[in-house]
């Protein structure tokens, strides 16, 4: 049988980097075919290029074994293939049915005041968007607008909009990255029928537990080559992660048993505004103890991120109280929260992380530079900055050609080491780390995992917040579920189960 899609020796080359070399895919009719690999190793630029978005140096593309050339998306979108991107490309203030027609709208003869003009035809739209949604098991609200729904139903709104033009090939970026368990689930659920219809569909995640349970096949890229394809039935996980990484990774996180102390952070009746001003945060308390980690469990959105903000001095405080060893910090300034013991891994590594014009050196002392051996009488020591950068550069295995490189060419794994480096080579009570391996590949994520585990082991009261269930499972000795800005829920890792736990992600309180 043709492939639906075939790429031939695909090489994609950009300045100083080989991202694609060589590539042979193939996507077959009616199959889930799962793209696994490192940050780096070009799923994404292979992908962009099957969309359009970039072209080929060598190789060619073929759709239903005919040789195409795609100059933009519309190219791609005229053979069928459609795809969501991990950051949904939605119009929050406008409706489903506006959302899905837009690029494509269809007009009904025009009214007589209204000369020449065509009348946006909405009602054919919405029956469409009905009748797909009914076909596909897509549960879509024609009529809701962006920003009423939660974020399993703007993922199907996502892909009802390529299937409104008409896509039988669909490309999931990261799908499940923001979902809960049962959304994810849900999805798994979409794909099949989608499949039994005849739609192909590639499908890229970072999470091998379910590339295992939903793909037909498996490819892996390594360094911009194909190293691999294989079956869910001959892989495993552990197998894959060699795949990609290219030597064996712990997937689980070896941890002793938490010996929790007295209380580092306590946290009463917080209360804080998001940019619009409206409640983000509301009577949230809880407190994390020396020796343990606490996990903040829940969907993307619900708060986490303007807590975070509060608790590092980043975002005014409405009301309650914060202290960090007794101390009040409910309105102390970042540098003041530092300078007591707090770390500080951010949500976003290159808007709060770093600063991407400086050296991997400068950005290794960003919250200690002012203070000795790194200066003195506000002289900086630059022979004791390097000495420290070469010295992180090494412990924490950041892969850079010099410490004097710009932090903005390093890959998102390596400025995700510089940050937890320069957090982690001071000494610190409090680790408040935010997402810290969103988006990294397992080889990155391992390392990670390992840090924060071995802070508490040391007795660093660790803060977690992440919207990856699996993580906050493996690492957090409690588990605290935040939803529309509240905690409804905080249990023992013992009885957080999944299914427990995605139920209070949802919003369902025991």
């Amino acid at each position: 049988m043709t492939p639906v899609i075939e790429t031939r020796g695909i090489t994609k080359r950009f300045p100083g980097v080989l991202a694609n070399d060589r590539v042979d895919f193939t996507l077959e009719k009616g199959e889930i075919h799962a793209l696994l690999g490192e940050n780096g190793a070009g799923k994404t630029t292979l992908m962009n290029m099957l969309y359009g978005l970039y072209q080929p140096d060598e190789g060619e593309i073929l759709v239903n074994g005919e040789a195409v050339e795609f100059h933009d998306p519309n190219d791609a979108i005229r053979q069928g293939i459609g795809m969501v991107h991990q950051h949904f490309m939605l119009i929050p203030v406008m409706t489903v049915t506006e959302n899905i027609i837009l690029g494509v709208e269809r007009t009904r003869p025009p009214l007589a005041f209204l000369g020449k003009l065509g009348r946006l035809d909405r009602r054919s739209a919405r029956n469409r968007i009905r009748e797909l949604a009914e076909e596909y098991g897509l549960a879509v609200d024609p009529n809701a607008t962006i920003q009423d729904l939660p974020v399993g139903s703007q993922q199907r709104v996502e892909i009802v909009k390529t299937l409104y033009r008409r896509a039988d090939i669909l490309i999931l970026d990261e799908p499940t990255a923001v979902l809960t368990p049962q959304e994810a689930d849900e999805l798994f659920v979409v794909m099949r029928r989608l499949v039994e219809r005849g739609v192909s569909i590639v499908f890229i995640s970072h999470k091998l537990k379910e590339v295992l349970a939903v793909a037909d096949r498996i490819s892996v890229l390594r360094n911009g080559r194909l190293v691999g394809t294989t079956t869910p039935a001959q892989a495993t996980r552990e197998s894959l992660a060699e795949m990609m990484v290219g030597r064996e990774v712990l997937l689980t996180v070896a941890k002793e048993e938490a010996r929790p102390g007295e209380p580092v952070l306590q946290v009463n009746g917080l209360r804080t505004l998001d940019d619009r001003d409206q409640v983000a945060v509301n009577n949230v308390s809880f407190e994390v103890r020396a020796g343990e980690i606490l996990g903040i469990a829940g969907v993307q959105g619900n708060g986490q991120r303007e807590l975070v903000e509060a608790l590092t001095g980043l975002r005014p405080v409405e009301g309650g109280e914060v202290s960090v060893l007794g101390q009040d910090v409910t309105h102390a300034s970042p540098r003041q929260i530092t300078e007591i013991g707090v770390a500080y891994i951010p949500e976003d590594r290159q808007k709060h992380g770093l600063v991407l014009s400086y050296p991997v050196a400068d950005n290794l002392v960003l919250n200690t530079y002012y203070r000795p051996p790194f200066a003195k009488r506000m002289v900086l020591n630059e022979p004791e900055i390097e000495r420290h950068g070469r010295a992180l550069v090494q412990e924490f295995d950041i892969r850079t050609p010099s410490i004097y490189t710009k932090s903005s060419s390093l890959s998102g794994g390596n400025q995700q080491k510089t940050i937890v480096a320069r957090e982690l080579s001071r000494p610190i009570k409090l680790l408040i780390a935010a997402q810290p391996t969103r988006g990294l590949d397992v080889g990155s994520t391992e390392f990670i995992h390992g840090r924060l585990v071995e802070q508490r082991q040391q007795g660093v009261a660790v803060l977690l917040i992440s919207a990856d269930l699996d993580e906050i499972l493996s690492l957090s000795d409690r588990v605290a579920v935040v939803f529309e800005g509240e905690i409804v829920g905080t249990l023992p890792i013992a009885d957080a189960t999944r299914e427990r736990v995605g139920l209070l992600m949802a919003g369902v309180k025991e």
